[in-house]
């Protein structure tokens, strides 16, 4: 029996004179940690925009998006017994938004980029590929 698990990926964003920096944590995992958008579990019976409000604010202390914007891209994939599907999502905050409350057990240290530097930054290819999503439908939207 395959046990689902459903997971949420954040891509927090600024715009700053209509050009968008993207968040950027890196993981408190010592040397393995690598630079990622927010990302954590949904609960049992936790609605979607429900479970990243709860990652952003625990993770970083921002309360509720400007703006959240559905990627319409999921993840899947099979670990052992365990079937893994993550959600994205951007999550526009207002600029300026340097003032961080950063889960010092969970994240080690974050920055903001913009999309030149961000994606060459993001170590798995289905972030990148959520980058480029979140970038385009950001350009096509000014």
């Amino acid at each position: 029996m395959v046990e689902l698990l459903h997971r949420v990926r954040v891509f927090v964003y600024q715009l700053n004179d209509g050009a968008p920096d993207y968040l950027l944590l890196r993981s408190a995992q010592g040397i393995e940690g690598f630079w990622t958008p927010i990302h954590g579990p949904i609960g049992f019976g936790e609605q979607l925009e429900s479970a990243i409000r709860r990652e952003v604010m625990d993770d970083i202390g921002l309360g509720r998006p400007h703006k959240l914007l559905d990627l319409q891209m999921t993840s899947r994939w099979l670990v052992g017994d365990e079937e893994v599907i993550e959600w994205n999502y951007g999550f526009q905050t207002m600029p300026n938004a340097d003032s961080l409350k950063l889960d010092a057990e969970r994240w080690a240290d974050f920055r903001w980029s913009g999309f030149a530097a961000a994606y060459p930054s993001l170590e798995l290819e289905n972030d990148r590929a959520a980058i480029i999503r979140l970038h385009a439908m950001l350009h096509d939207a000014a």
